[in-house]
């Protein structure tokens, strides 16, 4: 066969075409380059510094009313300085999430009044006292973050509310918003025995230098931070915190610990493995807040947190970063802190550094109210030296009472209602704001709270509880203001099913959290068993049926989440 001389070769097949490489979507990190909002939140605070508002307040809103509040500035700019609006009465749980903010709100407010390390003289106690009683109802709740919340708070009485806490050095600045929020600080700093640094002079450096600075006005997300030299606070779940530490050849100073945080993501700070002395805490505490600033994550605001960052980079990047680009200076490496043999929470009697007694009572799930905060101001000044403390438990310290004083002290503090001996359950329960003022809350939590320690101390009176401690802390949403993660039982607010079939306010149970805040304890989340709910009503014989079970299957002293570690799920529910 004759093939033509003319027939076509085949063609070679196409060349591909390279793929164009893949975009990466940028997280909004300004020292990327990344200036421009990536929402609606980062527009509001690009437009104006949230610090500006104040003027506004004191000079229009406070006079017009409330009507006249822009509401960039109500349901945003506000929060810098402590206000966000209560939740309007009678809206249940199960409207929460599908309301307009402007549907939830009332039209009063609550006012946040920082107290950085939880400290109040005198003056700030009485003067606190007195705003409650005359612009807030009465009302005044401790936070777990040594804060003091008021409720019912009009816009019309803000400038003078400002006025009277600044002439006695309180303050409300960047209390809330994308600020730098209060300092923890031990409640005992300065006058317990063990403490070898206070911290407080660094604390007071840090408030006086960058609270209310435009340099930190502007951050992706919140900045909660630590500083004690004694592990009384819970350090773990903050974005920056600094412990006590002994360097073998400088002496006491601080352990830095970074990236921590609770809410629906739960993480635990890391350490960075370098020792700070005390002078040294405000510049260093400049650099991790510069990082969050320059480098958070600002596109999302569930992945704001210093913590998604510290995740990414991991601890080694994060220090190279802080030490070369922040501090210009290599940190020394350092040893980690030394624990208490058991938690320290401070309430009861207790000897002080020089000889004097300080007396921790129990508020119940830290409620508290402007008259009783009054007579807590008598007491402070009669068998004292007027110094009072708040702790990061909702707990409240009365500072230099005389030996022979104390117990008379605790007698009288047990007559206004704050109990020094106080139960187990009154002791160890903790609750958020939940929906009688918050508007992101499912369920009550404050009442519900108090009814469950009632409850509990009436039905369990026959349990042997000697040796026995039982964290519970109730939470009104998934944002774990109360530290749901890291209790003994830890309940968070959800619409669940009742018997009739309806839904009922309840709680999502997790059990066996804690921090690591001893020697041999171990910080951790617990154990959510699948599909354990509660209702709310059925929440006291809950509680009272799993403590049972633990005092009869514990091993000697073994405690509550180490039992909730290998107890049959069957025993859990």
């Amino acid at each position: 066969m004759v093939v033509s001389s003319t027939a076509t070769a085949p063609e070679p097949p196409p060349t591909a075409r390279p793929r164009p490489a893949k975009r990466v979507r940028g997280e909004g990190q300004w020292a990327l380059g990344h200036r421009e909002p990536l929402n609606a939140n980062e527009r509001t605070k690009k437009d104006d510094d949230p610090l500006n508002v104040r003027a506004r307040i004191e000079n229009i809103y406070a006079h017009r009313g409330f009507a006249s509040i822009d509401p960039a500035d109500l349901r945003g700019r506000f929060r810098w300085w402590g206000l966000y609006t209560q939740r309007k009465a009678g809206i249940d749980g199960g409207r929460t999430a599908v309301l307009e903010p402007h549907e939830l709100e009332d039209e009063y407010f609550m006012l946040r009044v920082r107290v950085d390390g939880g400290q109040l003289d005198q003056a700030q106690l009485r003067t606190i006292a007195e705003i409650s009683r005359r612009y807030a109802r009465d009302t005044a709740d401790i936070t777990d973050r040594q804060n003091i919340q008021l409720h019912w708070v009009r816009i019309e009485d803000v400038p003078e509310i400002w006025r009277r806490l600044e002439t006695v050095g309180l303050q409300t600045t960047e209390a809330c918003g994308d600020s730098p929020r209060v300092v923890l600080g031990s409640p005992v700093a300065g006058v317990a025995e063990d403490e070898k640094v206070d911290a407080t002079p660094a604390i007071d450096e840090i408030v006086r230098q960058f609270v209310g600075s435009p340099d930190f006005s502007n951050l992706p997300r919140k900045f909660k931070s630590s500083i004690s030299w004694l592990a009384d606070t819970p350090y773990e779940v903050n974005d920056v915190s600094f412990l006590g530490s002994e360097h073998p050849e400088h002496g006491p100073g601080f352990d830095l610990w970074v990236g921590g945080g609770l809410s629906t993501n739960p993480m635990l700070a890391k350490r960075v493995g370098v020792w700070v002395p005390l002078a040294e805490v405000p510049d260093v505490w400049a650099g991790v807040i510069g990082i969050f600033r320059d480098y958070g994550y600002r596109r999302l605001r569930h992945r704001a947190r210093l913590k998604f960052l510290i995740a990414d980079w991991g601890i080694e990047r994060f220090r190279e970063v802080l030490e070369k680009e922040y501090l210009g200076r290599t940190l020394l490496d350092g040893p980690p802190p030394v624990l208490p043999a058991n938690p320290v929470d401070h309430i009861g009697v207790h000897r002080q550094v020089d000889g004097r007694r300080y007396v921790g009572v129990a508020p119940v799930v830290g409620r508290t109210s402007g008259a009783q905060l009054a007579q807590l101001a008598d007491l402070a000044e009669r068998y004292g030296s007027g110094r009072v403390r708040l702790t990061p438990y909702q707990k409240l310290l009365v500072l230099d009472v005389l030996p022979e004083r104390t117990e008379e002290l605790v007698v009288a503090l047990r007559e206004i209602g704050l109990e020094a001996k106080p139960s187990v359950w009154r002791r160890g329960t903790m609750a958020c704001t939940g929906i009688e003022f918050c508007k992101l809350a499912i369920v009550e939590t404050k009442a519900r709270g108090a009814e469950l320690v009632a409850r509990l101390e009436e039905r369990l009176a026959d349990a042997d509880l000697r040796d026995a401690e039982i964290s519970i802390h109730l939470n009104g949403c998934p944002n774990a203001c109360a530290r749901t993660q890291t209790a003994d039982i830890g309940l968070k607010g959800q619409l669940v099913m009742g018997p009739d079939g309806r839904q009922v306010e309840g709680f999502q149970v997790h059990l066996g959290g804690g921090l690591g805040m001893a020697t041999g304890q171990t910080a951790g989340f617990g154990r959510k068993p699948r599909g354990l709910k509660t209702t709310a009503a059925e929440l006291p014989g809950y509680v009272e049926r799993l403590a049972r079970r633990y005092l009869a299957g514990r091993a000697g002293a073994e405690s509550f989440a180490e039992w909730v570690v290998r107890a049959d799920e069957e025993e859990l529910r």
